[in-house]
């Protein structure tokens, strides 16, 4: 651990975004003395699967923090489901304190069925993918997780497939998805949740 009381926080975007969408979460959090870590999927469109995804993130995680450091995960979109597989599949639950699902897809999007790429498909409700993640969840109970969402979201669709019947379900007055990441309300929120 650093001097820092705070344990470290990584930040996990979603699809089409890059570590951009955390232009105001990022320093929102640094100044309240989270040493923050923001990790680039590529390809960010859904053209590989979402486990491939969370394999990214395994492997900055042990480049960033190393093999032992405990940190906490704020994931946004998809990249909450990156995260949960991480955490789920990939021995996550080992490391993580507390895990602020932003916006996360857990049943599934209808939009998903506009494109047909692994990812997106895998973002369908009902997908293999999603049953397979779902059946397990309780394992999530370890790191505390708090899912933050919008009944405003115009691309989970519908919205309430943010919320999951284990942890805490926060539902916040914010417009839209990615404001759940730039809005006031939704940065208070997150930084609140990685408090507890």
């Amino acid at each position: 651990m650093t001097h820092n009381s705070k344990p470290a926080v990584v930040l996990v975007h979603g699809l089409w975004n890059t570590v951009n969408i955390f232009g105001r979460l990022r320093p929102y959090l640094e100044n309240r003395g989270w040493n923050v870590y923001a990790v680039s999927l590529k390809p960010n469109n859904g053209d590989i699967g979402i486990e491939q995804q969370a394999e990214q993130m395994d492997a900055f995680v042990r480049a960033s923090l190393g093999e032992q450091q405990p940190f906490s995960l704020v994931g946004f979109s998809m990249g909450g489901l990156a995260s949960r597989y991480y955490l789920q599949r990939l021995g996550g639950l080992q490391r993580v304190q507390r895990f602020v699902g932003v916006a996360v897809p857990h049943y599934g999007s209808a939009l998903a069925w506009l494109r047909w790429n692994i990812g997106c498909m895998q973002m369908r409700p009902g997908s293999d993918f999603l049953t397979d993640l779902n059946q397990d969840m309780e394992q999530l109970v370890a790191c505390r997780p708090l899912w933050l969402w919008t009944p405003y979201d115009l691309l989970v669709l519908p919205a309430y497939h943010c919320c999951l019947p284990m942890g805490e379900n926060q539902r916040l007055p914010v417009r839209t998805h990615d404001g759940m990441v730039w809005d006031e309300r939704g940065l208070a929120a997150i930084a609140q949740g990685l408090k507890h």
